[in-house]
């Protein structure tokens, strides 16, 4: 293959994003890999990995990346500053029709870009292949041990966003110390991994559902649950993953009972909007509502998890829920539930989450843009290309041509 040159874009949608889709090593590390493969950076001031560091590592600086064959970042490039007829890898926010983002799908389009958003990049199978979903889980799980020392005056952590990286923010849990609560979660994916890793750390035994509702612990312990453990047909009480996928609609939560036993809840599941809410607002004010603190890492709104009424922030990433008024109320009141839904969770520990994912990135999908694409990875995550939404894509017409 001729020379293929890759640049490495400046974050540059406000509030700024420290990650970065390719660190400094794993650059390297590809173009010692592939000797017809240059990767340069824009500078920035704002990375989690600095200028000098890319440059110690062989990478070369560079503004201007009109001569690139490919263009990556991790947030929306601004539309201002996207250059025509390119290919860019970045993640959009635009396959669900975000309203704030019709502007960009619209540019796209205008300017014959060839849009590949890292959440449309799967497998043959149509499981994605790759996602920061991980250190969301890691960083989330954190957020709810730290809220729910806070909440009961138990111990204090270091945010983990003041942590240098996972390292240092697993040697801060060691000054955790829990009582015998029980924590439950939801999800199987690699976000549920990310929080069972975190948990992991602390050494936290795992127990089954059945035990997790039936017995009591000296120790604090988690469970675990899937679909089939908390959602059902309402007629014959039966479970088929394949008809939950197709039909959500069919099903309703079999939650309820571990909102009587849980102190701690952590949300990584992924959730459909024609699936059913975990729990109601009626229900979280039923005097057997036991979770005093909800970790949604999902972070839907109007989602799973009622509670959710706002994204909350790094800086600020707990809020209360009043059961009572519905409204949101002080974050560590007896009355109120604890609230953590950063919704960009990742950010908190950017070095460790974009080495993560730059792993993936080179191993799982890199090898489909510089050779052939016989699998149509790269193809099948197209969104738009020579200025057209691709067949795929094609159910965002009303909201990228109107």
């Amino acid at each position: 293959m001729e020379n293929f040159k890759i640049g490495v874009l400046r974050e540059e949608k406000t509030p700024p994003d420290k990650r970065v889709p390719l660190t400094p090593l794993i650059c390297s590390e590809l173009m010692r890999q592939f000797t017809n493969v240059k990767i340069v950076v824009q500078p920035s001031n704002i990375r989690c990995y600095s200028d000098e560091e890319y440059t110690s590592f062989g990478v070369d600086l560079q503004e201007d990346l009109s001569d690139c064959n490919v263009l990556m970042g991790v947030k929306e490039v601004p539309p201002d500053k996207l250059i025509p007829e390119k290919k860019y890898f970045f993640f959009s926010h635009t396959i669900k029709k975000q309203a704030h983002n019709q502007k960009l799908i619209k540019a796209l389009i205008a300017k014959k870009v060839q849009m590949i958003d890292y959440e449309t990049l799967t497998d043959k199978h149509n499981n994605r292949i790759i996602g920061f979903g991980r250190y969301a889980g890691v960083v989330g799980a954190y957020n709810g041990i730290l809220g729910y020392g806070l909440k009961y005056d138990l111990f204090r952590l270091k945010p983990a966003n003041l942590c240098r990286d996972k390292a240092e923010m697993e040697e801060e849990l060691k000054r955790a110390k829990l009582p015998n609560i029980k924590i439950v979660i939801t999800g199987g994916g690699r976000v549920a991994n990310g929080a069972i890793e975190t948990l992991s750390a602390l050494r936290i035994r795992k127990v089954t559902p059945e035990e997790f509702l039936m017995a009591s612990f000296r120790e604090p312990v988690y469970c675990q649950l899937n679909p089939r453990d908390y959602v059902e047909r309402p007629n014959d009480h039966n479970f088929d993953l394949n008809d939950f996928f197709s039909h959500p609609e069919h099903f309703v939560s079999k939650f309820v009972p571990f909102t009587k036993t849980a102190d701690l809840y952590i949300s990584t599941h992924f959730w459909d909007p024609h699936s059913p809410k975990m729990f109601t607002k009626e229900d979280m004010k039923s005097p057997d509502f036991h979770i005093s603190v909800i970790a949604d890492v999902t972070c839907d709104m109007d989602g799973s998890v009622p509670s959710t009424i706002r994204a909350s922030t790094i800086t600020q990433p707990f809020y209360g829920y009043n059961i009572m008024t519905e409204k949101e109320d002080l974050p560590f009141n007896k009355s109120t539930v604890c609230i953590m839904a950063v919704d960009n969770l990742p950010c908190e520990l950017p070095r460790d989450a974009s080495d993560d994912f730059g792993k993936d990135l080179s191993e799982r999908v890199l090898p489909f843009v510089f050779g052939e694409d016989k699998d149509r990875v790269i193809k099948r995550a197209s969104i738009c290309k020579d200025g057209k939404l691709t067949s795929s894509f094609e159910y965002l017409s009303d909201y990228a041509y109107d």
